[in-house]
């Protein structure tokens, strides 16, 4: 197997998740239904800080050289997209101090999940290829709401987020060429990058039932 062969059959296998984590119910699920800017903005803010996290960890305890300066770059990556968010919710917070000074929330199921991996083959199809791909379509979504909140400032802002997920994905397939030697590297590689979407639809899907929503899309 190669990179582009591992993207397609992810893609592939998991396509009806990513097909619903790209609806636009995302949104109503990431704010419990509260479709707002000030309260997207916390949603994006929580997403970024917990990746600048588990990028910390794993660049603190990574012993291949390769995939720790790839965890480094991406953490200061996601520290940047998080203090960006967290500038421009300053910016529509107002007077309300408690957005000003808004501490983004720590953690989650996905983050769980990833800072539990201590393989670097696993870390990096989880963290560098799973989280991309549900973070690129979390990015989709939230432009789209600017957009039809003709709100051009802040979808520019999350359409240069994510070019730069896309970019961290890219990072990612090609350093997975360098480190899968064989056929089970691909496989343990395969498998927890699909977990990773799993997890992300579950708690995706878990939210919607939570409002009383139908996952299944409307046809």
């Amino acid at each position: 197997m190669d990179a582009e062969t591992f993207r397609e059959t992810l893609e592939t296998e998991r396509q009806t998740e990513l097909n619903r984590l790209g609806s636009n119910k995302l949104l109503i699920a990431l704010t419990d239904a509260t479709l707002e800017t000030a309260a997207v903005l916390r949603a994006a803010a929580d997403s970024e800080h917990a990746a600048h996290g588990t990028f910390e960890r794993w660049t603190e305890t990574e012993s291949d050289e390769e995939a720790r300066s790839a965890f480094a770059w991406t953490r200061d990556r996601e520290a940047d997209h998080r203090e960006r968010v967290l500038s421009s919710l300053a910016d529509v917070a107002g007077d309300d101090t408690a957005e000003r000074v808004y501490e983004p929330a720590d953690g989650g199921t996905l983050h769980e999940y990833l800072r539990g991996r201590d393989d670097t083959v696993e870390r990096v199809a989880a963290g560098l290829v799973g989280r991309p791909l549900v973070s690129t379509r979390t990015h989709t979504q939230i432009v789209s709401f600017f957009v039809n909140e003709q709100d051009a400032k802040r979808a520019d802002l999350f359409r240069e987020l994510k070019t730069e997920t896309t970019a961290e994905l890219d990072r990612g397939l090609a350093l997975l060429e360098d480190l899968c030697t064989d056929e089970d590297d691909w496989e343990r590689a395969q498998m927890v990058a699909a977990y990773v979407i799993e997890i992300a639809y579950d708690d995706y899907a878990d939210a919607l039932r939570g409002l009383g929503i139908d996952v299944k899309p409307v046809c």
